[in-house]
């Protein structure tokens, strides 16, 4: 035996429970943070009542988190103390279907059930949050019909990818980890050339950027840094929130610019363009390619460690599951993989912002001038009621980005 179901449950229990006291004290501290003042660099965009309303959307997203995790603490605890684990595997056995099934069955039923427990997490978050600070612009209806494509889409793509790991899991052999990270590779790689052109159209309208000055000017800023460009695309992001952004998606041909209309309606175009040519400063520093490749490498060590632990009977055992499955070990594996990922996440997302400070400099030089990119910046934070002040605890383990106030003042020293 590797580990004994004690050492396990031990190991998973302190990840539950320490991932929930490390997460409440960042937001407890990132509440400390807000300061009622409001930043010199924002006294020329945000007015008193708005900035107030943006301290009251953080308090209100951040205590409804902390009910949120509470409750997902909790649920977890008593499933998995209660026997909930074998009582489903009971269940799923006594149809006596062969394993692949079986797994499927198993795993979807998991998900059905939490599903149906957040549902009114989500709801509330939507209809009642996001409505009252006038971000929220989804229908009931619309917000069922995201939620049917998505059970539909996931079923679909993930039940295939999950039988493939399944089978070669149990039937692989020795190298049947490597099987497994190969296929979810070219999966993964196949999903990026899909989603631009068939899964994303299924959720919003993607309509082609008319001609005009807009328009010229993005191409001509491509050609300016050899960017092959030929998708650009409004998205009517304003059916289900206020919000603005924008984003690139897909590879090759299938690769496109993407703006939300709120974003246009609420940027010059030089503001952007400035956008944009940071958007287009990942592809050329090569970050998108940079973190799939580590994602691919970090996905193959974790395939590894799965073929390692995968039917150790102590795993089970910390479960209260009388038999060893491919199926079950990889719900219980996730668990004890926690630790782990999320020591690769806190990574990732310090690379994660180092790459956004580069491609804001690569903004900044190829337009050659920082202040669209500034004012840009400032209207996002405006619009979407971003926080100015977050805890520098919070930041390390949950931002992608720089906080957008060290942005600007690396913007400005350029």
């Amino acid at each position: 035996m590797l580990f004994s179901e004690q050492f396990i449950t031990i190991i998973i229990l302190a990840t539950l429970t320490g991932s929930y006291m490390v997460d409440t004290i960042a937001d407890f501290l990132n509440l400390k943070n807000l300061n009622p003042s409001l930043p010199k660099e924002f006294k020329d965009h945000y007015d008193t009542q708005q900035y107030s309303a943006s301290q009251d959307y953080l308090k209100a997203n951040t205590k409804f988190g902390f009910v949120t995790s509470s409750f997902d603490l909790t649920i977890i605890l008593v499933f998995w103390f209660s026997g909930g684990f074998q009582t489903l595997d009971a269940f799923v056995r006594s149809f006596n279907f062969n394993s692949i099934v079986s797994g499927l069955f198993f795993t979807g039923i998991l998900l059905f059930l939490k599903l149906l427990i957040y549902l009114p997490f989500g709801m509330y978050s939507t209809f009642v949050i996001e409505e009252k600070f006038g971000f929220n612009k989804t229908t009931p209806k619309l917000f069922f019909t995201d939620l049917i494509k998505s059970i539909f889409l996931s079923a679909v793509l993930g039940g295939i990818l999950l039988s493939l790991i399944l089978g070669f899991l149990e039937f692989g052999g020795p190298q049947a980890w490597i099987y497994c990270w190969v296929a979810s590779t070219i999966f993964i790689l196949s999903v990026q050339y899909i989603v631009p052109t068939w899964i994303m159209p299924l959720f919003n309208k993607f309509t082609p950027l008319e001609e005009g000055p807009l328009k010229q000017a993005i191409v001509n800023y491509a050609k300016s840094i050899d960017f092959l460009l030929s998708n650009i695309f409004v998205m009517d992001g304003s059916k289900r929130s206020s919000k603005s952004n924008a984003f690139f998606t897909g590879f090759g041909k299938n690769k496109r610019i993407v703006l939300f209309d709120t974003l246009i309606k609420n940027q010059s175009i030089e503001e952007l363009v400035s956008v944009l040519a940071h958007e287009m400063g990942h592809f050329k520093k090569k970050h998108i390619i940079k973190k799939m490749i580590l994602s691919i490498f970090q996905m193959g060590f974790m395939f590894y460690l799965i073929s390692i632990f995968i039917s150790h009977e102590g795993l089970f055992h910390a479960f209260f599951v009388k038999e060893v499955s491919i199926y079950a070990g990889l719900i219980f594996f996730s668990m004890l993989y926690s630790p782990i990922d999320l020591f690769v996440s806190i990574l990732f997302q310090i690379s994660s912002r180092k790459d956004e400070y580069e491609a804001d400099r690569f903004a900044a030089k190829t337009i050659k001038d920082s202040r669209p990119l500034i004012n840009a910046l400032k209207k996002l934070s405006v619009h979407n009621l971003s926080n100015l002040t977050p805890h520098p605890f919070y930041v390390f383990l949950n931002y992608s980005h720089p906080p957008v106030i060290s942005r600007i003042n690396t913007l400005k020293s350029l």
